[in-house]
């Protein structure tokens, strides 16, 4: 072949590909950043039919968990609405987030979210129902730009941008609907009754409630799922379903136990990721927040504190996969002002490993839950309802009086236990000699990751927290400036 036919042949090879490639769809040739779409439940702990719920029926979460990979140790960074939502959006722990460490407070600017982030690279950021809060949201808000539903976000986005989409359900938050569990078909003598909880009827049904306000909220993930398979862009997103923190019982939600701190976690991305994958590294939801921008191609910021997924996702393997995830911290603030007597919370931060959840309480005068009389109700950090009810019913006899106080007594500075032992946390064991150097060892651990991300309370600043205004609806006087006084 002569120089000049050689000469032809590549240019003709030249003209095909650039033709090939602009009669591509404009989705296709121009977008290759994936989608994001995060589902969160409001108080859902860890009850999914994939986890081994005898009784709740997840099929979407379940579906998605086989489609990619299911996370057996996923953790809020604190056990309430608000800061658990901040963490989130900024991938930092709860504690750095000035007034929004409490709840019903306020997000303030300088912390940049993730959706903010990905907005400035080119994504269309949206939410739909509960994003940030509940509290003083700014604008625009935390999670994004705010829309009636998922359909109206997509109906509204520039056809080739990709985007990043933040659908947060009320579900399965309290008030229930008395016997919608039962009346759906849930058998009440499969129901698995924790031992912190009296096992009654009631309390039985109250759970199904629950379950069944777990389902609901599964349900609508599935069809908005279908509505991204529809349209041909379920394989480029990124599909995460979790809750923000445990479920809305005593000693769950507003607590670090595992009934409060751990949440559901299932992960899919179409063929990025191998599937049917079952991982036990520790995940914190901070993690949510560089996980998303590094598949995004986004440098994450320098404060965020957690980290990227991203080699968890694509490694192929199950079990323990990242050695350094061998722990989480968390930790809580104010999360209703029930004290008897000020407005204070009950601060407590808390470190988990594979064998222990260590607990430093910081304030042991503080009720866990509130006080047995304040001006917000007795024990007014346990949220209301049948079982709230029944467990206080209980508390009058001796047996229920010790499940009582697991929730609602005051606790002791230091609290050790034994997670595979004694896997519901019942027995503080802090003060046995046999763990006194795993005590100490978590402690150290624990305070030097609060004081090396600057945390208020361990720099003695912590009055600092309880300062920031309560904006809920209690008390008018407390609002203005914030102390109570």
């Amino acid at each position: 072949m002569t120089k000049h036919r050689l000469y032809l042949s590549l240019l003709l090879l030249i003209f095909i590909n650039v033709s090939a490639a602009a009669q591509q769809p404009e989705n296709v040739s121009k977008r290759k950043k994936p989608n994001i779409f995060f589902a969160i439940a409001d108080d859902w702990g860890v009850h999914a039919s994939i986890y081994g719920d005898p009784v709740i029926k997840t099929p979407t979460f379940d579906r998605i968990a086989k489609r990619g990979v299911l996370f057996n140790r996923a953790f809020v960074s604190s056990p309430s609405c608000t800061p658990s939502r901040g963490a989130i959006l900024t991938g930092q722990h709860f504690w750095r987030l000035g007034p929004g460490a409490n709840l019903w407070s306020e997000l303030p600017k300088e912390h940049v979210t993730y959706p903010d982030l990905l907005r400035d690279n080119g994504y269309a950021v949206g939410f739909s129902r509960k994003g940030w809060g509940p509290g003083k949201d700014r604008k625009p808000p935390a999670a994004g730009d705010r829309y009636k539903s998922f359909k109206e976000f997509l109906a509204k986005k520039p056809e080739n941008k990709p985007f990043c989409f933040w659908f947060g359900a009320h579900d399965p938050h309290r008030t229930y609907k008395w016997q919608s569990g039962v009346n759906s078909g849930m058998d009440l003598s499969k129901v698995v009754v924790p031992a912190y909880l009296p096992d009654t009827e009631k309390v039985r049904t109250d759970i199904c409630d629950y379950y069944f306000e777990v389902q609901r909220f599964d349900t609508e993930v599935g069809e908005r799922l279908k509505i991204l398979e529809e349209i041909g862009e379920l394989e480029n997103t990124i599909v995460v379903m979790t809750g923000d923190h445990g479920w809305p019982f005593p000693r769950g939600k507003s607590n670090l136990y595992d009934a409060g701190a751990q949440v559901p976690l299932a992960i899919q991305w179409g063929s990025k990721i191998k599937a049917g994958r079952v991982v036990e590294d520790f995940v914190s939801l901070t993690d949510m927040a560089p996980t998303f921008l590094e598949a995004a191609g986004v440098q994450k910021l320098d404060v965020m504190t957690g980290k990227s997924l991203m080699k968890v996702l694509t490694s192929g393997d199950s079990g323990w996969i990242d050695e350094s995830r061998d722990h989480v911290f968390m930790g809580k603030e104010r999360h209703t002002p029930c004290q008897p007597k000020d407005f204070r919370g009950t601060p407590m931060r808390g470190i988990r490993t594979k064998d222990f959840l260590y607990i430093h309480n910081f304030n042991p005068d503080c009720w866990p839950a509130g006080g047995p009389q304040s001006r917000k109700g007795k024990y007014a950090d346990i949220d209301g309802g049948p079982t709230k009810t029944e467990l206080l019913a209980f508390g009058n006899d001796d047996s229920g009086r010790k499940k009582l106080d697991l929730s609602v007594a005051k606790r002791p500075a230091d609290e050790l236990y034994d997670a595979n032992n004694d896997p519901l946390q019942l027995i503080n064991i802090a003060n046995d000699p046999k763990v006194s150097k795993q005590v100490k060892q978590l402690r150290e651990r624990l305070f030097n990751e609060l004081r090396e991300t600057n945390d208020p309370r361990i720099l003695g600043k912590g009055s600092e927290l309880e300062a920031f205004p309560y904006r809920g609806s209690f008390p008018k006087k407390q609002k203005k400036n914030g102390n109570g006084k």
